[in-house]
């Protein structure tokens, strides 16, 4: 007599032997395809290595014969710089000062190359995503509205694939910056060598990031009809941003609050004036009423992307506004503006005396930085100030500019020898680059990638 569990469940017992091979089958199949995908991991890890931090500088270096652009307006046509432990100790015209040549550990002989401080990267997002185009890559904002202690320092990622990418073209520090809500979270400076965010950090929590409301945005992408369109939400949106600040500023005099609420806690440097408040706003009413409250707190802010500062620079002036402007190769915000205005805004803020640095915000762009810059030479705006907007300005607007921003003495070592401008994408050619002294490896996976198809092709 068949077993009762067969007269049950006949298909069960009938097909049980089928399933179980097909089930080994597939385990075989699963077992093979994670070996292989694991191997192909691997290989892709290797492959996609970042270069080793440099080691603390142990000797002298000295660079001689460049044109040595300091950051602060002034060249010097043939010069002499020389750095130890991580400073730099002379920077000189070589044909007037004479120097023992033998107590230098290595010399780079520079003759008819350029010498620059190390570009700066204001409101980036280098380190806080790798593919723009995969969310799961990145980590530049929160959930919320008002998320100002949300820190982009700890999630800042050393060993970013773009990071060498970047300082290849000289930007060897940058801002790292959180994005999203209207308060997004402090920023930080970094340098772009380092094993973790600990010994990245150049300047932690240097700044707030308030996101103002836009009057006018491009909308109707769910109908097909993109347009602009009026924010009608706009003063309730001011309104909430006020209400924020007076009760996170009423929170920072009290000493012992009876509830600690994180948020306020966060700004309490800020209204101790020991913070940046930077204020992304493009248009011209947005940044005038964002910089009549922020001083209506006792804060002095900072604009950041600015796209109508030249329309309002006398208001600048008075109220003693930096600047921070994005993407200087752009087109105009309107259709009645000359093609060329993002081109010349640069110059027009130099000629009114505005402090202001350009940056080019995004992560894998900033390559580009040194030409954003150099786009603007091209409309007015001199050379060497130029150069000054992406070193020394930007330093001051960051509040590093003690320790990084120019070659000068008892600066940390952070500069590069280009072969020829900097500002140019045909002559920026980095030979080599310091940073705190440390000579840092120039590679990255874009030259490793043309060097394996180039030799591919001479097959």
């Amino acid at each position: 007599m068949p077993p009762i569990r067969a007269l049950l469940f006949p298909k069960i017992a009938i097909f049980r032997p089928r399933r179980v091979a097909a089930n080994r089958l597939l385990i075989r199949f699963m077992v093979r395809s994670f070996s292989l995908f694991f191997l192909f991991f691997l290989v892709a890890f290797l492959q996609a290595q970042t270069p080793v931090v440099a080691p603390r500088q142990s000797q002298a270096v000295l660079i001689v014969g460049a044109t040595a652009h300091l950051g602060n307006g002034m060249v010097i046509p043939n010069s002499a710089i020389a750095f130890e432990n991580g400073k730099i100790t002379m920077v000189a015209d070589a044909t007037t000062i004479r120097y023992d040549r033998t107590r230098f550990g290595k010399i780079f002989d520079a003759a008819g190359k350029h010498v620059y401080p190390g570009f700066i990267a204001a409101q980036s997002r280098l380190g806080l995503v790798e593919i723009d185009a995969v969310r799961a890559t990145q980590d530049f904002s929160e959930v919320g509205s008002f998320n100002s202690n949300t820190r982009a320092l700890i999630a800042y990622n050393t060993d970013s694939e773009l990071i060498p990418t970047v300082r290849s073209n000289g930007v060897l520090l940058s801002q790292v910056t959180p994005s999203g809500g209207t308060i997004s979270g402090s920023s930080s400076v970094v340098q772009h060598d380092a094993w973790n965010w600990e010994d990245a950090v150049v300047l932690a929590d240097d700044g707030l990031f308030l996101n103002w409301p836009a009057l006018r945005s491009f909308g109707g992408w769910e109908t097909g009809n993109p347009q602009m369109q009026r924010n009608e939400q706009y003063d309730k949106n001011v309104a909430e941003i006020k209400s924020f600040f007076a009760e996170a500023q009423a929170y920072s005099k009290l000493a012992k609050p009876a509830v600690a609420n994180p948020r306020f806690e966060a700004m309490r440097a800020l209204f101790a004036q020991q913070q940046n408040l930077y204020i992304r706003a493009s248009q011209v009413k947005p940044m005038q009423e964002a910089v009549l409250l922020a001083e209506s707190f006792g804060l002095t802010p900072i604009l950041v992307g600015a796209t109508d500062a030249w329309l309002i620079t006398d208001f600048l002036m008075e109220h003693k506004v930096a600047v921070v402007l994005n993407n200087t190769q752009s087109l105009p915000s309107r259709d009645d503006e000359a093609v060329d205005q993002p081109y010349r805004t640069p110059a027009i803020l130099h000629e009114k005396g505005i402090l202001f640095c350009i940056s080019e915000e995004g992560s894998w762009r900033l390559r580009n930085l040194p030409f954003q810059a150099g786009q603007a030479v091209g409309y007015g705006l001199p050379y060497e100030d130029a150069v000054s907007s992406i070193t020394l300005n930007a330093a001051k607007i960051l509040g590093i500019d003690d320790r990084v921003g120019s070659l000068t003495l008892g600066k940390d070592a952070t500069l590069f020898i280009s072969e020829g401008d900097a500002l140019d994408m045909r002559t920026c050619i980095v030979t080599a680059a310091f940073i705190q002294g440390r000579e840092i490896d120039l590679d990255n996976k874009q030259k490793a990638l043309y060097r394996k198809y180039e030799a591919k092709y001479k097959q």
